[in-house]
């Protein structure tokens, strides 16, 4: 099968973030004097939006109080504005490779859970301008992954059909969206879960280093 597109999702995949991102939970929580956790348990926390990072990082008594979740995502909000830029950066071989596509004139996107002031923030000072023809967020009137729906409207945007498109991500919600939207899921084991996770919830490729892309997936 020849692909024509490239999807990605962001924290995990193409930056690491997870320092930043474990450091503005902390941040949060220690301004309520609740515990905090250690950069491992984020691993498991993020993925599914910052709404349910809240609900996973904070004292169980509190997690299901609606209203609180609500104040305390927005001083997240707050605490990771002031830290995104801080330690993220991108994996070792993410900008070779997306830049190998780049030469072969396949667009490439984002499609991510984290809200989408931050993923426009972090595509703009992470990669080069113009490499991304679309980056989507977390965006109102738009569900999250797993569903499809913001894949299709990208694959829809780049005029391509669902089974042209390779979705990459590191996370059991990636390669369940890629199923559910018709993608190739191909599952990378540099970022935060474990490959035994990947396999099982359908990656049909795995990469351990983002160049071995180009080996494993035939594009035009």
């Amino acid at each position: 099968m020849k692909y024509k597109a490239a999807i990605f999702d962001l924290d995990g995949t193409l930056v690491d973030s997870l320092e930043d991102l474990a450091d503005s939970a902390n941040a949060m929580l220690a301004s309520y004097g609740f515990p905090r956790h250690g950069l491992e348990e984020y691993r498991y926390f993020v993925g599914n939006g910052a709404r349910k990072l809240m609900e996973r990082c904070l004292p169980k008594e509190k997690a299901g109080e609606a209203a609180f979740v609500d104040e305390t995502l927005e001083a997240y909000n707050r605490c990771y504005e002031e830290r995104m830029l801080g330690k993220t950066r991108p994996y070792d071989g993410i900008l070779p490779m997306l830049e190998a596509l780049q030469e072969r004139n396949i667009p490439l996107a984002i499609c991510t859970n984290k809200q989408q002031f931050a993923a426009d923030a972090i595509a703009e000072k992470m990669f080069p301008a113009g490499m991304f023809r679309e980056v989507m967020g977390d965006r109102k009137g738009m569900p999250r992954k797993p569903d499809p729906a913001k894949v299709l409207r990208i694959a829809g945007n780049f005029g391509v059909q669902p089974e042209e498109v390779a979705y990459l991500g590191d996370t059991s919600v990636d390669m369940e969206t890629a199923r559910n939207a018709g993608f190739l899921p191909v599952g990378v084991t540099w970022g935060f879960r474990l490959r035994e996770e990947l396999v099982e919830s359908g990656a049909k490729i795995l990469l351990d280093h983002p160049m071995e892309l180009l080996e494993k997936v035939a594009f035009i």
